[in-house]
Order: structure tokens, then sequence, then C-alpha cells
């Protein structure tokens, strides 16, 4: 079973999860650490706990989110993992950060696009993939059923979802995904979302004003 490390980075104060087995086989999830020192942490904290990176994936290519993909390639040669509608996304990074003064070097390894609907594997365990977009345009949720989490990226959070006024977001959208890939797991389940702390599904359903009138609950 995969368990969460969690930790917050860069300005926009994005989350990066890490997630490990008892195998210490770990994935690393939309590596948003900007800074030296904040890749440093992250280098120095799966070193600690002796994890093995077997896997970088991005639930969606916004600038916060992409800002570590390379350094997590130069240091553990990992190919990039995510939905080919984020493709165009990812290639406009360079762009966003001079727009926002925070210059970025694009990934440069290989990518490999998941389908929604199938799973990737981390040693033994199994994330779901369920497409979320919204947001963005081809934005993935990672669901571990044993675990009881989904990595959620930008789609929801605690009271709260994601933004839809950036290119390819569209309102209707997210809540139809929200609706059917999130309302639809179980209520205990936890989701972990791209900012701010952790709310679970159920908790979702009975209170986030954003979604009140719009036929989700």
């Amino acid at each position: 079973m995969l368990s969460v490390k969690a930790f917050t980075f860069n300005p926009v104060q994005e989350n990066t999860y890490v997630l490990y087995n008892e195998k210490k086989e770990c994935c690393i999830i939309d590596p948003g650490c900007y800074f030296p020192e904040e890749k440093e942490e992250l280098k120095a904290a799966i070193a600690t706990a002796g994890w093995k990176p077997v896997l970088l994936l991005n639930t969606h290519c916004h600038l916060d989110h992409v800002f570590g993909n390379q350094f997590v390639y130069e240091t553990w040669g990992l190919p990039l993992h995510l939905h080919e509608k984020e493709k165009p996304v990812l290639d406009f990074a360079p762009q966003s950060g001079e727009m926002w003064q925070m210059p970025v070097d694009n990934f440069e390894g290989p990518l490999i696009y998941i389908k929604e609907g199938s799973t990737i594997a981390v040693g033994a365990d199994l994330l779901e993939i369920r497409f979320t977009p919204g947001h963005s345009p081809g934005s993935i949720s990672f669901y571990h059923a044993p675990g009881g989490f989904v990595i959620g990226g930008d789609v929801l959070f605690q009271m709260s979802i994601g933004r839809t006024d950036l290119p390819g977001g569209d309102f209707q959208t997210l809540v139809t995904s929200i609706k059917t890939q999130l309302f639809t797991l179980p209520d205990e389940t936890k989701v972990y979302s791209g900012h701010g702390p952790m709310t679970t599904v159920g908790s979702e359903k009975r209170g986030n004003p954003f979604l009140k009138g719009v036929g989700v609950r």
C-alpha cells in the first residue's frame, strides 16, 4: 500500500507529493520545487528515507506544478508521465515563467502519455488514472483505493475548486469532472489537493460552497 508525504514549495505554495510503499519504491507527483533549497529539501528527504524514485507524474502542467520536472529528471533519470492534452500547457511553461518573473527551464526528457481509465504502477502498487479536466484541458487525478486517497491536483480543494479562467479551463467541465470522477469515490476518501490542506470527498459533498446548485449534490 502507498503512503503520502507532502511538501509545499514555491511562492504559489504548491503541494508536491511523494507516494511510497513498504519496499521504499516511490513516485514524485507535481514537483513544484523552484528554489535551490527546495530542490535540496526534496532530494534530502528522499535520500534520508531511503526511497527509490521510480515514477515522475504530473496531474497537470501549470507552471507551479512543473518547476521541478527537469530537476527530477536530471537527478533520478525519470521520464515524465502526463496526459497528452497537457502537452501544450507544458510547452507554454517558459513563457508563463517570464510573465510571472520566475524563469524556468522546461522539461527536456522523454514524455510518456498516460490514458484515463488505465492504471500505473509504483512497484506492485497501482494508481488508477481518472480524467478530471476543467481547470486544465488534460488534468488527471491519481486514485489509490487501498490507501483510501486521491491526488487531485487543482480540481478540488478544501471548500473550494480550481479556477477555470485560464486557457483551456471550463467551469461546467470542472463540475462534471468532480461529480463523475471524484464524488463517485467513497466519502471517506482523502483528497490531496495541489494547494492547501487535505480534505475528504464526503466533506466536500456536504459543504463545498462552490458546488451548491450545480447538480453535484
